[in-house]
This record gives C-alpha cells, sequence and structure tokens, in this order.
C-alpha cells in the first residue's frame, strides 16, 4: 500500500481517527460537508490515494490500494441516488501480483464513451511493474482489458494518467497510443536524464490543447527541493523545459505535492509544496501554494499566493489545487486543522491588488475522515468530491462532498 511522501504511520492516524469519533464536525459557515461512503467494511476497498472521476449522470468513480474480496485493491463506483444517499459497488477486485495489476493508487481517467482508464503501480505478471488496464460499461456489466504491462527499467512505469482529446494517454514521461496492432508505449522523457533534472515524478501530469504535458517531480533540480516541468511536443519530437526549481526564491517551497498542477485559460500553471514556505510549523516548512507565469521572454516566473501557517488553518497540503470559473482555488492539506492532526478543506480566493483570502470549509476530526491526500475535483454545480486516506467509521478513508 503507497504511503504519502510526508504521511504518517497508519496506525497512528487510525488510533487518532477512533478519540476523535465523539467530537463535533466542525466546518465552514458557507459550505456543507457530507461522507458519502465510509470505506473499510466487510469486503469493501481500503485506502485512498487518488482523486475521483465523475463521469456525465453524476458517478463517481475511484480505486483503493488494498481491501477489497482478496486484500489488493479496487476499483469502485459511487451511484447517487434523488434522496441525496449514495451506493457503492465494487467494480473489480485484485490479488497480490494479479495479472492484470494491483496496489491501485491512481485517480481514474474516463473518456468520451464512459470508459475507465486505471493504473495500477505493481503486478501484472512475472518480471512487471505495473499496468494499465481499461473498464468497459457494456449491457452486461464491466469487461476488463489489460493494455500495457510495463516493464521493469527503460523508464516504463506510471502513477497515473490522463487523456487527451486524441484518445491517446499519457503518464509520468510516458505515451500510450492505439494503433492497428493494439497499445503502443513510447517514452517521451527519462527522469533523470541529465545533471539538475528533476528526480521522482509522481504526480500525474496534466495536458493542454495542444498536448503538451505539465508536472512536477519530487525531487532533483538545481535545488534539490523538486521542480515543475513542461514536456514539448515539436516537429523533432518530445522536449523537456524546466519551468522552475524549488526553492529558487527566499521562503520558496519545496517539494511538490503529489497532486497535479492546474492550467487556467491564460495558460498560468497553479500547485502546491508540501514543505518550504515563510512558516516553520516543522523543520521543514508547513509549504505553499504557487502560481506559475509565462513572461514576454518566454521564461517563468513564480509568485507565492499563500504560504500555510498550520494550526487550525493547515499544513502540508499533500495534494494540488482544483480551480472553478472565478479563479477561486480549493485543496486540501494531510495535517492541522483539529486537535487530532487530520487535516482541512480550504479555498482561496482571488482579490484586488493581487491578494487572496484564504478560508478553511472543513475541518476533519477523524470519524469524518482524516488525512486528505489527493486532488479535489469539482462539478458543474460547484460542488467539491474527494477522499480521505485514513479515518471515518471503517477506519480506512471516506469519499466526501463539500457543497457551497
Amino acid at each position: 500500500m503507497r504511503t504519502s511522501f510526508l504521511f504518517r504511520p497508519l496506525i497512528r492516524a487510525l488510533a487518532l481517527a477512533t478519540i476523535a469519533a465523539a467530537l463535533p464536525t466542525v466546518a465552514g459557515a458557507v459550505s456543507t460537508y457530507k461522507v458519502i461512503h465510509a470505506f473499510g467494511m466487510d469486503k469493501d476497498g481500503a485506502g485512498l490515494w487518488g482523486s475521483l472521476a465523475q463521469d456525465s449522470a453524476g458517478h463517481l468513480y475511484g480505486t483503493t490500494s488494498g481491501g477489497g474480496a482478496y486484500g489488493y485493491g479496487t476499483v469502485f463506483e459511487l451511484t447517487p441516488h434523488v434522496d441525496g444517499t449514495w451506493t457503492e459497488s465494487v467494480l473489480r477486485s485484485f490479488r497480490n501480483n494479479d495479472p492484470r495489476g494491483d496496489d491501485l493508487n491512481s485517480t481514474p481517467t474516463l473518456d468520451q464513451a464512459g470508459n475507465l482508464y486505471v493504473t495500477a503501480s505493481s503486478g501484472g505478471g512475472r518480471g512487471k511493474n505495473g499496468t494499465v488496464f481499461e473498464l468497459m460499461h457494456g449491457s452486461g456489466g464491466w469487461s476488463l482489458e489489460v493494455l500495457y504491462r510495463f516493464k521493469a527499467g527503460g523508464g516504463e512505469s506510471a502513477t497515473g494518467g490522463v487523456i487527451d482529446r486524441d484518445g491517446n494517454l499519457y503518464g509520468t514521461g510516458i505515451e500510450l497510443s492505439q494503433g492497428s496492432s493494439g497499445w503502443k508505449l513510447t517514452v517521451l522523457h527519462k527522469f533523470p536524464s541529465y545533471q539538475g533534472d528533476g528526480v521522482d515524478p509522481y504526480a500525474v501530469p496534466i495536458v493542454d490543447a495542444s498536448s503538451n504535458l505539465y508536472g512536477t517531480t519530487r525531487r532533483g533540480g538545481a535545488y534539490k527541493a523538486g521542480t515543475a516541468y513542461e514536456i514539448l511536443r515539436t516537429a523533432k519530437g518530445w522536449k523537456e523545459q524546466l519551468l522552475h526549481s524549488f526553492p529558487a526564491l527566499p521562503n520558496d517551497g519545496q517539494v511538490p505535492s503529489l497532486g497535479a498542477l492546474v492550467l487556467d485559460t491564460e495558460s498560468h500553471l497553479y500547485g502546491t509544496t508540501v514543505q518550504g514556505g515563510r512558516f516553520a510549523c516543522t523543520d521543514v516548512g508547513c509549504g505553499t501554494i504557487f502560481k506559475l507565469t509565462r513572461n514576454a521572454s518566454g521564461f517563468w516566473e513564480e509568485t507565492i499566493l499563500y504560504n500555510f501557517a498550520g494550526g487550525s488553518k493547515g499544513s502540508g497540503p499533500g495534494a494540488g489545487v482544483v480551480r472553478d470559473g472565478s479563479g477561486n482555488l480549493y485543496g486540501t492539506t494531510v495535517y492541522g486543522g483539529s486537535g487530532c492532526d487530520c487535516g482541512v478543506v480550504y479555498k482561496l480566493a482571488p482579490g484586488k491588488n493581487g491578494k487572496w483570502t484564504y478560508t478553511v470549509l472543513h475541518t476533519f476530526v477523524g470519524s469524518d475522515g482524516a488525512q486528505p491526500d489527493a486532488n479535489l475535483i469539482l462539478d458543474d454545480k460547484g460542488s467539491l468530491y474527494g477522499t480521505t486516506a485514513t479515518g471515518g467509521t471503517g477506519g480506512y478513508g471516506v469519499a466526501f462532498k463539500i457543497m457551497p
């Protein structure tokens, strides 16, 4: 089971969740928090490290790294009902060294037909390094097809995927494209490939309208504390460009989070770091929210939008941010908040003269989830959906909804 690079031992988190069960839920006055499913019951999944995906009918899909019928993870669906309740269905359970893959800690990707693409970080058979598989929804239910089995070495690995408008799948430095003889993998960039390059690209990349990729690495770069990068599609092939090395500035963030970047309509990039910043909740700092802007010379400049300060406002954002049409940013922290140190959900709103206002929308207390470690998603009504890695009545995480 994957653990976040800033995550504390699971046993302690579960103990805190149990202690906090009697505490009241604390939420912002402008939002309503609801647990739509608690994991860890019966043959249910356990441990949610990825984000949710939502289809056009409002159904949610996700993965767990453990639990299920065989203890090695699941793909699940959450179906909403008119009375506000939700029903969970386990679409697939996975075994140890499953030929289809196991240890599912990624975010599913949906295509326009409602098919799911999932990356498994291990399994796939002898000598394999995980898989990418597709779950197709037909009249007889869901069917699974393995599209590709990663080979150990050679840069063939991925921690999740994103799909472009042509149906190509992209992971951390790779492309999967479908041809007449099946799916073909192309390595776009190997990390690291030269001195000063980024290392450990765990965050799922994002793709723009021209199929250029943007992402982050946890380590490496000029100052050894992570990078933001772009992989450009050029006439001569794919080319990587470093956009920012952390920490390049005084009080800059360090170690980008596991969450994906977000790109706005003006091609600005937004993300978070789990360490660094102006405040020192610990000896490595509380983390930041940053913005990257391409200047007239083609270089990228960083602006720190918010420095996490710890305490009731949270610290250590293990996930990135999501952006609404008004430019508001939403995210989570793994630590801080209530006495159980279980994390918060926050909003960062733009104002005049470059000022931003930070608001806590929900404070986790353990019984309602703990340690949210993946990006939120936002629907067309302004509701937020997310996951927590631990906590909840089953002890192994929850899926939740925050309504405006």
